[in-house]
């Protein structure tokens, strides 16, 4: 489909409200013709998580958590279970 538009004079163009917010790439093949496409951006501090191996170990953690539902715990079991077994010494006192 093509459209004609004008663009103002603060050289802004209108993709319409649908269109409103999201973020673009747009491409000047010449002088006066452009390719806009809407994209997607990640942040540089998460592009790491797109490579390898981090990507699949999320995968599969994620995969991991989705067959294993979080579930109530025992604090008071689980607090015995790290407590270190009592020594019959005292302390001395200085």
């Amino acid at each position: 489909m093509i459209e004609t538009k004008t663009i103002g004079s603060s050289g802004q163009i209108s993709f319409g409200k649908h269109n409103a917010g999201k973020t673009v790439t747009i491409e000047e093949l010449n002088p006066g013709v452009w390719i806009v496409k809407t994209a997607l951006v990640i942040p540089e501090s998460e592009f790491i998580l797109h490579t390898e191996p981090y990507k699949s170990r999320l995968s599969e953690a994620i995969s991991w958590a989705e067959q294993n539902p979080a579930q109530a715990s025992d604090l008071k079991a689980l607090t015995a279970s790290l407590e270190l077994p009592k020594t019959s010494r005292k302390r001395s006192r200085s």
